[in-house]
């Protein structure tokens, strides 16, 4: 089941089509890539992989996924050949993607797909949205239409964020 999320035009829905295939093997300080052959279509790599592999072949075909410990600013120079940027959540108390999105949305100026992956959870989609992500793979076991809920938990934001940088005192 796809249970993946996707804010557009301001209102977030369901994706029943997503094209993208997660690539979550990294490679190793021993080897340079991936052991066998990578599926087709459009891959969402991890970082070391995607470095390699854009200019060896197809390079805004292919996504790319940071972990918690990557730097967000190794992509800035290459920001137009990335077709899109994902976000690790390993567990969901590991809170570091939050200040990647942030960084990669208001400091370096990413405006593509930022997709969160991993433990992503309903009670944090809110939080993720004001950070900036625009596409959220729900973990495999939750349910995406009651995730859609913890989207539209919050219509009115009191502080600063990505999506609305002036806080509620200086929008009245």
């Amino acid at each position: 089941m796809n249970n993946l999320l996707r804010i557009q035009d301001g209102a977030a829905t369901r994706v029943e089509d997503d094209p993208w295939t997660l690539v979550r093997e990294r490679p190793n300080d021993e080897q340079s890539e991936l052991p066998g052959e990578l599926p087709g279509g459009p891959l969402i790599l991890p970082l070391a992989l995607w470095l390699q592999r854009r200019i060896e072949q197809h390079p805004a075909r292919d996504g790319v996924w940071l972990g918690p410990d990557d730097e967000v600013e190794r992509l800035t120079p290459w920001f137009e050949q990335a077709a899109l940027i994902a976000l690790d959540f390993p567990s969901f108390r590991d809170g570091r993607a939050y200040s990647q999105a942030y960084l990669l949305r208001t400091r370096l100026g990413w405006s593509g797909e930022l997709r969160a992956i991993g433990d992503v959870l309903r009670d944090q989609l809110s939080h993720m949205r004001q950070c900036g992500f625009d596409s959220f793979a729900v973990r495999a076991d939750k349910c995406a239409d009651d995730a859609l809920k913890g989207l539209a938990g919050m219509s009115v934001l009191y502080g600063r964020s990505v999506i609305e940088p002036r806080p509620l005192f200086r929008r009245r």
